[in-house]
C-alpha cells in the first residue's frame, strides 16, 4: 500500500518511574508500555545475557529488586540503560524496545517458565 511505512514507530515520551521500578515508554502509533526493570535487565540485549548466538542466553537470577539508576540516549535511534547492579553493557534500540512492549507477557511466562526448570530465583541472593 502507498504511503504506509513498516518503520518502527518512534518514542514519544519516556519516563522512569523509580518508585515502582518501570520504564514508561509511549510511541509515536500510540501505543504506551509501562516495562518492568527487572524485566527489562533479564532482556538485556548485551552479549553478557544473550550470549554470542542461538542456545548461549544465560538466565539471569535475583534480578526482582534491580533498578535503573541511568537512562542515556544513543543517537536518535536507542537508549542505554543503567542498572543498580551495575549491569550497563546493553543498548535498547526503539525496535527492540518496541517489540519487548508488545511481547511482554508472553516474554515473561517464557523467563519464569526457564526459572522454575532451572530451580532459580528472582530473589536476590543473600550474603
Amino acid at each position: 500500500m502507498a504511503g504506509l511505512d513498516n518503520k518502527t514507530p518512534m518514542p514519544t515520551e519516556i519516563k522512569l518511574h523509580q518508585k515502582s521500578r518501570m520504564l514508561e515508554i509511549a510511541f509515536s502509533d500510540g501505543q504506551r508500555f509501562e516495562l518492568p526493570c527487572e524485566f527489562l535487565r533479564i532482556y538485556s540485549p548485551s552479549a553478557e545475557v544473550r550470549g554470542h548466538g542461538p542456545g548461549q542466553e544465560v538466565l539471569q537470577v535475583g534480578k526482582k529488586n534491580v533498578e535503573i539508576t541511568d537512562v542515556q540516549p544513543v543517537g536518535s535511534y536507542a537508549v542505554q540503560l543503567v542498572f543498580s547492579d551495575g549491569h550497563d553493557s546493553g543498548l535498547y534500540s526503539w525496535d527492540y524496545l518496541h517489540d519487548l512492549g508488545v511481547n511482554q507477557e508472553a516474554l515473561w511466562k517464557k523467563y519464569l517458565e526457564r526459572m522454575n526448570d532451572a530451580g532459580a530465583s528472582r530473589e536476590p541472593a543473600t550474603l
